[in-house]
């Protein structure tokens, strides 16, 4: 294959995978113009339409969608001998993108984030906060970190974190207004922070658990948020009840800021997972990263 040849075809896969022009451009570091030259270069050349434009999007066509099929895993293989060439040298290196939700920043990350870049001067980490359930392979992450009960099977799943308890917490200003609820059926009369799901576009029920049964409430108030820690503020501001991971609260109910209420109610879920594709091989500094996150029972 000539390089321009493999120029090509790297660009009309970067194309496919994005479907834009503009951010393939910017992943490849060419203009928009080069880029679409290159890829009108590369069907003239083959006498086929790969590519299906419209104003709002680019997507495959059925040849397209072959092309890609029959080249993605030789570009993989060039890309992961690539990595081997880099295990060679004395420290990993280079760039790590994982997906997760807000609340796993500082459960999971920050506690020990700082100590891990240290180690690993060459490697740059870029966490993106989406909760969501990513398509990590369509967007090129390195992985995703979820609660060990929403893992795909068909992932590698590593743990790295202590199981998670959830909590309903409210300020001393809002119980000043309502009282203690004594059951979770009792929550329907009280104001909630709603968590909105951005994949299905549905609110979360909360769930609980007693004597083995699991069951769920769907509650009702007056802010719906889309993410943990902007809950975690309406509850201090006296807004309305939070179900929030109860280590995210603790400093607030330690000292008085926020009130734990139905603690014999509330269930533990599997801590986090990074999780990736079991034939994507994994880089020399991603494996670093998960070898310094496993979780020990010991730690």
């Amino acid at each position: 294959m000539r390089r321009d040849e493999f120029a090509e075809m790297k660009a009309f896969l970067e194309v496919a995978r994005e479907r834009s022009f503009t951010r393939a451009a910017a992943k490849l570091g060419v203009t928009r113009s080069a880029l679409s030259h290159t890829i009108r270069a590369l069907e003239e050349r083959l006498g086929i339409r790969l590519l299906a434009r419209t104003t709002r999007d680019v997507a495959p066509t059925a040849a397209g969608e072959r092309l890609v099929e029959r080249i993605t895993h030789h570009f993989e293989g060039i890309a992961s001998e690539i990595n081997a060439i880099k295990e060679l040298r004395d420290r990993p290196s280079g760039h790590v993108r994982i997906v997760c939700p807000d609340d796993a920043i500082d459960l999971v990350f920050r506690p020990r984030l700082p100590a891990f870049l240290r180690e690993n001067p060459d490697i740059t980490v870029e966490l993106i906060v989406d909760n969501g359930f990513t398509n990590i392979v369509e967007r090129q992450f390195d992985a995703g970190l979820r609660l060990g009960e929403a893992v795909a099977r068909d992932m590698i799943a590593v743990r790295v974190g202590p199981d998670v308890t959830y909590s309903v917490v409210g300020a001393p200003a809002y119980f000043a207004r309502f009282p203690f609820p004594s059951n979770p059926q009792e929550l329907t009369g009280h104001d909630c922070i709603n968590l909105r799901l951005p994949t299905s576009g549905t609110l979360y029920a909360w769930e609980f658990e007693q004597d083995g049964r699991e069951f769920s409430v769907r509650v009702e108030g007056p802010l719906t948020l889309s993410n943990i820690a902007s809950a975690i503020d309406a509850a201090l501001d006296g807004i309305g009840l939070a179900y929030v991971p109860k280590d995210l609260v603790r400093q607030h109910v330690e000292n008085s800021s926020l009130r734990n209420v139905l603690e014999d109610w509330c269930p533990t879920f599997q801590g986090y997972h990074l999780y990736y594709p079991s034939r994507r091989l994994a880089s020399p500094a991603f494996r670093a990263l998960v070898d310094f996150y496993r979780w020990r029972q010991d730690r």
